[in-house]
């Protein structure tokens, strides 16, 4: 029988994290689906006034609540990276998804501690859906336990992807060598296709050029649902990895997946 411990310092960053999720759900509502102004990032990618108003009031709540934690967001420069707690956070992830108005976004928040993700939340505002992951816990979709749908082998996998616009050559033929050997493969979704894999409806993620705050909020909700997430290496998530992640609904899946991605990348 699994045993489930964590310490009451972790606890109030949860509560916390629900309540700046309740905030960020409605400021990110107020700009759904209405005129926005789209600038261009350094890398191409989109941002709005969304993303930078709500990534704001997120360090603002973040930093009076908890002065002495560091902050590592998509919008702002970092803040006390040294510090012992740091939170990770994503005001709008799915940015494209946002601005077209599709309504699979969501908001990110992790809170690590030395490192490792202590507390994960995906927040999806326009479905009312809000997975929150702590180590060490079950999983909670909207305050109940889920899991994921615990499928072992590739043949029966629902394979879900973002885009296959993020790959590199080398990356697509990685997808597609995976993606050949399962049930069904399906693109979009952004930080959603992990809330949906935890509660079972989807069975295999695989994408890269993440980054942090992509990624690190999704580590305790998966893994709290029963599922593995890791690097394509099968290497734990830090701060310092490449971006390449895949996420599997149980540990015989992902092994079976990080198989196939071995053999691929051999014979190419």
């Amino acid at each position: 029988m699994q045993m489930f411990t964590t310490s009451p310092e972790t606890d109030l960053q949860v509560q916390f994290a629900d309540r700046l999720a309740d905030a960020t759900d409605v400021m990110a509502m107020r700009y759904f689906r209405k005129p926005l102004e789209i600038e261009a990032k350094a890398d191409d990618s989109p941002v709005t006034q969304a993303d930078r108003a709500i990534e704001k009031e997120m360090r603002r709540q973040i930093m009076e609540a908890f002065p002495a934690h560091g902050i590592l967001g998509e919008e702002q420069e970092a803040t006390r990276l040294e510090a012992a707690n740091l939170w990770v956070i994503d005001p709008i992830d799915g940015t494209k998804s946002f601005l077209s108005g599709m309504p699979t976004f969501g908001t990110l928040i992790a809170c690590l501690a030395e490192g490792r993700p202590e507390l994960g939340v995906i927040s999806i505002p326009p479905t009312a859906e809000r997975w929150v992951g702590q180590r060490g816990k079950p999983t909670l979709l909207n305050g109940s336990p889920c899991q994921t749908s615990g499928k072992t082998q590739l043949g029966e996998a629902i394979l879900y992807t973002t885009s296959p616009d993020s790959f590199d050559a080398a990356g697509l033929a990685q997808f597609d060598a995976l993606s050949n050997q399962t049930a069904l493969r399906r693109f979009g979704g952004d930080c959603y296709g992990y809330g949906l894999l935890a509660s079972g409806h989807v069975d295999l993620l695989f994408e890269m050029s993440l980054q942090p705050y992509d990624y690190m909020a999704l580590v305790p909700i998966i893994e709290g649902a029963g599922g593995v997430i890791t690097d394509w290496e099968g290497q734990p998530l830090t701060l310092k990895s490449e971006g390449k992640v895949i996420a599997a609904a149980s540990a015989a899946l992902h092994a079976e997946a990080l198989s196939t991605l071995s053999a691929g990348a051999g014979q190419s």
